[in-house]
């Protein structure tokens, strides 16, 4: 694999996003996307921070997987800045 085909992402996911599971949908398809990093919720109710490194067509899939989000969730936007790949992360957890 060659780091040209590595990144990374910080996405925002906004609307009905806390307490319908989304946190646990996220890392449950980081991990078997071989994903690294994290998701949170963020402070605004309405709000889940994911930051995630690994392969570029994987996070990719992750996105599209941000504007699904587990069932009970109502996604009105996701906003996503990518990045470079650094390593930070060695696996992909919930962060409190």
């Amino acid at each position: 694999m060659s780091n040209s085909a590595l990144a990374s992402f910080h996405a925002i996911a906004y609307g009905r996003v806390q307490g319908v599971f989304f946190r646990a949908f996220v890392q449950d398809h980081a991990h078997a996307l071989g994903l690294t990093g994290y998701v949170r919720n963020l402070a605004q109710s309405r709000a889940v921070e994911v930051q995630a490194e690994g392969e570029r067509e994987k996070l990719e899939k992750l996105i599209e997987l941000l504007h699904q989000g587990p069932v009970g969730a109502r996604v009105e936007k996701v906003e996503v800045k990518w990045g470079g790949y650094s390593g930070d992360f060695s696996n992909f957890k919930i962060r409190y």
